[in-house]
């Protein structure tokens, strides 16, 4: 069997990718496929946390075409999150994969608050676990999220699953055909270039912390699993 070359990693889906073909909501099928290559990957012995956006339920730019106060559209956004994690966590106990949600905001009735040593001992025994409700605090994305969390419980590496992108360019390449893909990115390059990767707050966390990032398509079948076992695919963003 092939050996991971990551032991523990975070892994940051976007709400939209949970929406499937609908565009909006949550896709069955979608979540079903994307379970069975996070389950592929726990059975290789990684230690897996997950990191789920709300786009597909909630997005800040409806809140601000309302001229709904900024903290009260982030506190939405974080709600639809917990809706993501709690679908996503059902089909995985249905696959016979023992996860956990763990909430940065209070809801005892459908997730356990978020602990960062009882985080780490859920992994310790094998268990996946999905991060919900961001960090709790309006103002800082599910990317700031992922790299913190990832600083916090020691992660090799962030895997960031995109939708049907391959990586990072230089440019959009669905409005642009001569955009220029990279291999390999230091941290530095994506703030100092601007590229849209993660927000410059998770840049810099994950640059200070020293945390490499894996851009690549979630799209194509397998990817989640060549990226842990360090395959060169889509993008890395610092590492060695």
């Amino acid at each position: 069997m092939a050996q991971p070359k990551y032991k523990r990693v975070v892994l940051k889906l976007s709400g939209e990718a949970m929406a499937g073909p609908d565009g909006f909501g949550i896709n069955p099928q979608t979540i079903a496929e994307m379970v069975k290559e996070i389950k592929e990957v726990y059975e290789l012995g990684v230690e897996i946390a997950i990191v789920v956006g709300g786009g597909n339920i909630w997005r800040g730019n409806i809140g601000a075409e309302m001229g709904m106060e900024r903290a009260q559209a982030d506190y939405m956004g974080m709600l639809a999150t917990v809706m993501n994690a709690l679908a996503l966590q059902d089909v995985l106990e249905n696959s016979e994969v023992p996860t956990r949600v763990l909430s940065a905001i209070e809801m005892r009735q459908i997730a356990e608050p978020y602990i960062r040593r009882k985080a780490i001992r859920h992994l310790e025994k094998e268990r996946v676990i999905i991060f919900a409700a961001g960090t709790g605090n309006p103002y800082f994305s599910t990317d700031t999220l992922a790299a913190l969390r990832a600083a916090e419980i020691n992660a090799d590496v962030i895997l960031m699953a995109k939708n049907n992108v391959d990586g990072v360019y230089d440019a959009d390449p669905k409005h642009n055909s001569d955009a220029i893909k990279f291999d390999t990115l230091s941290h530095l390059d994506v703030i100092a270039k601007g590229l849209k990767v993660m927000d410059s707050t998770a840049s810099s966390l994950s640059m200070d912390n020293d945390i490499p990032l894996i851009v690549f398509n979630l799209n194509e079948k397998g990817n989640i699993r060549r990226a842990v076992l360090g395959e060169c695919i889509g993008t890395t963003v610092g590492g060695k």
